[in-house]
């Protein structure tokens, strides 16, 4: 399966939970404590990312580019902004 194909199966669970809490999920946690505390664990991912880039070596740096990923997502859902959205904009900023 191709990154958008998954990005966007992902994107449809966040959905999902976001639309219909679960009792236990973690991502009905982040959607009930609020955009704060998503934009936090964004920030706590994306330094992170920089310190597994810094030595910690390749299976690092993969869980946390997955994390933040994880954590972009769930923005993105609370925000309503569709994945569709963002390969547009990448494909018009790179002529395509």
């Amino acid at each position: 399966m191709k990154i958008m194909q998954f990005l966007d199966q992902l994107s449809k669970v966040i959905e999902d939970r976001r639309d219909n809490p679960r009792e236990g999920s973690y991502t009905c946690y982040l959607f009930a404590s609020g955009e704060d505390e998503i934009l936090k664990k964004i920030g706590e991912e994306a330094v992170e990312v920089i310190l597994a880039a810094k030595g910690q070596g390749h299976q690092r740096i993969v869980e946390e580019v997955s994390d933040l990923l994880y954590h972009v997502l769930v923005l993105l859902s609370l925000k309503r902004v569709n994945l569709d959205e963002i390969e547009e904009e990448l494909r018009r900023r790179h002529g395509k």
